[in-house]
Parts: structure tokens; C-alpha cells; sequence
């Protein structure tokens, strides 16, 4: 063949034709494969009570109305959605459309978002007893002991913009505002206006104006705490029940404090709660009560770090003879503190014989009466004579502000269930033992929102979020389940 030929020959190209349509057979169980995680999440929802579910629906075969999406199916969508770290309900309807195990669950079917986006978070009491279902069946199965309970929070950003946390005086200036706006549009039901612009507008208003109302419900709240110590209240107009919290890397943001309790037997979620409170300190308790709730019985021991430790907490549980392993600093709570650049309390020794304090100056320190500020931690205190420090040598350095009465200083005793639990955290097996807590808790978090990817909200509102976190938590404790099951060799058969 010559050259010329070569390079004249045409090659066959099977191009593509996309302006064109087709039909397709589609053969719907043979989408996945057998061991599919989808798979597996549909026959074992399939597997629990979703009679409460069942009970909202209105229409009927009788009373007839629109048949409504199967709860099984819906439970099953966004458990394997939030398994695959998709959190938006527009996102889960599309992934309907094209995505095989999303096909598969709904056997090609198409569910919309609104419809999504409604039952994750209005069948919250329906959903609270779905968990506790699971763990039942879990208990059953001896994966769920309580006889180690370990808890731990997280801060989980909220959906709002921080660009959204505007001061009282500026939300009352958008109340007025909307009040305003609301006039301007008319009556919503106006002949000129079609059906959807009449429910746009009504929507619009109420949606409005409950956000504007619940932001002052919130202002009013931060006026009446203690805590809030700036005159300037701050809220989030979009999220009012978010808070400003601290974050891991230092900074702030608007978040929930979302707490989650887990059992060591094999790591499984067993209490989820969602708080406004920046701090742990007063979570741990709120936190075994629900457990109890929820599963009719008492853990055998608790597990947390120092921001749950308190010697309120301890003296509780203590009294609930309640076992409980936490970190508390070590320091010398023999003497109160004083202020920079005084003589310190270690400066004076305690007689026991007189129950006085010997001051540098050779003088007494004597008792002079005590008050509990906190539980499970008695003050006492001891005053110098008013006459003895004015004529010190030491009292340039020692109370050079003090005109009216002598130096003073405090006795702090702890109580004897504190002393017990310091004398138990100083032990190497419980030291043992809360080393645990972190691969145990800790990893419930990190699994949420790096594998999960719950690093922020997708919904607003204290409520909306319990019930998120709570659709979080059920969908570890699935994927843990069948993980187990994975990992547990079947029983021989004869």
C-alpha cells in the first residue's frame, strides 16, 4: 500500500449522539450489590416498630386523600444519606434521580425535598423512640451494657450566618421595620394576587415574624441570666436560639453545645441532648437522667473530663452512689486565694490547738465564721484584729488597703465525697480507666463530623437540631451495628 493510501484512509468512530432519547430496562434489585450498605440499612429498618409513624398519616383507604411516602422508605433515605455525609434534603431528592442506592431504596421513585425536609424534623417523639428501639435491640444482643458510660460534648456550628447577630436595639429597629413592610403589602388575600403569591406572602409574614418574635423571647432570656454580663445583648435574627461558643481553634462562632453519651461496651451512642450552654458543668447529670429515661436503668459508672467535674456534680452522684471517674486539677485547697503582690495565704500557719492562723507579724488570725458559696466545698474564715495590723511592720505588704478591719484570709475544706474521689482519680486504675474515655466518646464525635460531615447544622432552631443530631447518632449506631454483625461469624448449623 502506498503512502498516499495510508494517509487517506478514514477510521470508524463510534461517536456520541446525545440528541437523542431512550428507553431503558432497569432492573432495580440488581442496582447494588448484595452486601450494600443501603441494602443492609432498608431490611434492618424494615426489622423495627415504625408503628407510631404509621399513626400520623392522615389519608386512608377509607377517608381516602393522597397516599403518602412509606416511613420505612423515608427513615432509610436519610439514615444511608447521613451515613454518605449528605445532609441537605435538596440534595438527597436529587440524589434520588440518578444514584443507584438512592434508586434502590426508592424503587425509582421520586421524593421531593419539602417532603424530606418536613419529616426529619417533625417526627421527633417518632424518632426519640426509634433510637431507643435500637438500643433495646442492641441491649438485647449484649452490645449495650451501661456498666461504662463515658460523655463528652461538642460544639457543632449553627446554620446561621454570624452576619445575622445583630444587638436589641438594631432587631427592634427591624420589628418596627417589618411591621412596616407588612402594611406596605396589603391584605395577602387581594383579588390581584394568585394563589401561590397570596401563600408566598402569608409565608413570608409569619415566617417573619416569628423570627423577629423568638429573637426578643431570646434577648429577654440573656437579660435574666447572670452569666450575660454585657449591657449590649446580642442574637442571631436567622437562628435566635444559637449561641456565641468558642470553638476548637480558638475562635467564636455561633453554635449549639451538642452532648452525646456512649456506652463502652462496643461504643454505641445510648444518650443525645443538645444544649445552649457554652459550658459542660452542669450537662453530666441532665445526661444520666435521660439515660435512664431512655433505657430504664441506672449506669453502673460514668466517665468525663474536667469540664464536667465539679464538686457539685460529685457530690450527686455520690449521693446517687453512682460510680464516677473525671480530672480535676490538682491544688492546695487549704488556703483561699489574694490578690497580686499581698502576702499569700501559705505566708500564715494554721494552730490547730487555738484554731487561729499565726500571722509573719507573730499575730493571730482567728476564727471568725464560714459559709458554703458551693456544694461539696466549706469556706472559713480568719480576721486579724484591726488594732494589730495597723501597727505591723508587714502591713505595707500585706493589707495596705485595709483601714476598718485586719487582714483575713480563708480555709477551704472540701467534703468527704470529694476528698474520696481525689484519693480514687490518684490511683493508677482509675487513671486506667479514664484514659479510655477519649477512644470511646471522643471518637463518636470525630466519626460525626468527619465521616457523617455534621460540622455544621443544616437546620435552625433548638428543636430542628436535637432532631438532626439525634438522626446523626441513629445512623452511627446503624453503621456500627452492621459493621458487628459484618465482623460476628455466623453460627454453625448441624
Amino acid at each position: 500500500m502506498s503512502p498516499e493510501n495510508a494517509t487517506s484512509k478514514q477510521p470508524l468512530i463510534r461517536f456520541v449522539n446525545r440528541q437523542q432519547m431512550s428507553w431503558r430496562a432497569i432492573d432495580v434489585e440488581r442496582l447494588i450489590d448484595e452486601d450494600h450498605l443501603a441494602r443492609a440499612i432498608g431490611v434492618l429498618v424494615g426489622r423495627l416498630d415504625l408503628q407510631r409513624f404509621y399513626q400520623e398519616i392522615e389519608s386512608s383507604a377509607e377517608e381516602g386523600g393522597r397516599p403518602a411516602f412509606d416511613p420505612q422508605l423515608l427513615i432509610s433515605l436519610w439514615v444511608y444519606a447521613y451515613s454518605q455525609g449528605i445532609g441537605s434534603a435538596r440534595e438527597v431528592a436529587r440524589r434520588c434521580e440518578y444514584d443507584p442506592a438512592f434508586q434502590w431504596l426508592t424503587g425509582l421513585q421520586e421524593v421531593n425535598y419539602h417532603t424530606l425536609a418536613s419529616f426529619r424534623v417533625e417526627k421527633q417523639e417518632e424518632l426519640d423512640d426509634l433510637f431507643t428501639q435500637v438500643l433495646a435491640a442492641l441491649s438485647q444482643e449484649g452490645l449495650v451494657t451501661l456498666q461504662q458510660v463515658m460523655q463528652d460534648g461538642t460544639k457543632i456550628r449553627a446554620a446561621a450566618s454570624p452576619r445575622s447577630v445583630q444587638r436589641e436595639s438594631t432587631i427592634r429597629e427591624h420589628w418596627e421595620r417589618a411591621k412596616a413592610r407588612v402594611q406596605e403589602m396589603g391584605d395577602p388575600w387581594s383579588e390581584d394576587a394568585g394563589p401561590r403569591i397570596r401563600q408566598a406572602r402569608l409565608r413570608a409574614r409569619r415566617e417573619r415574624q416569628e423570627r423577629l418574635e423568638q429573637a426578643m423571647e431570646e434577648l429577654e432570656k440573656l437579660h435574666q441570666l447572670k452569666a450575660a454580663r454585657s449591657p449590649h445583648k446580642r442574637v442571631s435574627i436567622s437562628d435566635p436560639q444559637a449561641r456565641m461558643m468558642q470553638q476548637a481553634d480558638g475562635g467564636l462562632a455561633l453554635s449549639y453545645n451538642a452532648q452525646i453519651s456512649a456506652d463502652a461496651a462496643q461504643g454505641f451512642i445510648v444518650g443525645v441532648n443538645v444544649t445552649q450552654a457554652a459550658s459542660d458543668w452542669e450537662q453530666l447529670l441532665p445526661a444520666v437522667a435521660g439515660i435512664e429515661r431512655r433505657l430504664q436503668q441506672t449506669p453502673q459508672q460514668i466517665v468525663a473530663d474536667a469540664g464536667y467535674t465539679t464538686r457539685a456534680t460529685i457530690e450527686a452522684l455520690a449521693e446517687q452512689k453512682l460510680a464516677f471517674l473525671g480530672r480535676m486539677p490538682r491544688k492546695d485547697t487549704s488556703l483561699g486565694r489574694t490578690t497580686p503582690g499581698r502576702l499569700p495565704p501559705n505566708a500564715f500557719v494554721y494552730q490547730p490547738e487555738n484554731d487561729a492562723y499565726g500571722c509573719p507579724g507573730g499575730k493571730l488570725l482567728r476564727y471568725e465564721g464560714r459559709h458554703t458559696r458551693q456544694r461539696g466545698l466549706t469556706q472559713y474564715r480568719y480576721r486579724a484584729r484591726k488594732q494589730d495590723c495597723q501597727s505591723c511592720l508587714h502591713q505595707p505588704q500585706c493589707c495596705p488597703g485595709n483601714r476598718t478591719e485586719g487582714r483575713s484570709i480563708m480555709r477551704l475544706e472540701e467534703s468527704a465525697a470529694v476528698i474520696a474521689f481525689r484519693e480514687k482519680m490518684a490511683s493508677t486504675e482509675a487513671q486506667a480507666q479514664y484514659r479510655r474515655r477519649g477512644r470511646v466518646v471522643e471518637f463518636c464525635h470525630a466519626w460525626i463530623k468527619s465521616k457523617l460531615g455534621l460540622r455544621q447544622f443544616h437546620v435552625r432552631g433548638l428543636a430542628k437540631v436535637q432532631a438532626e443530631l439525634l438522626w446523626a447518632c441513629l445512623t452511627y449506631n446503624v453503621q456500627q451495628w452492621i459493621r458487628l454483625r459484618k465482623l460476628t461469624p455466623a453460627p454453625a448449623t448441624g
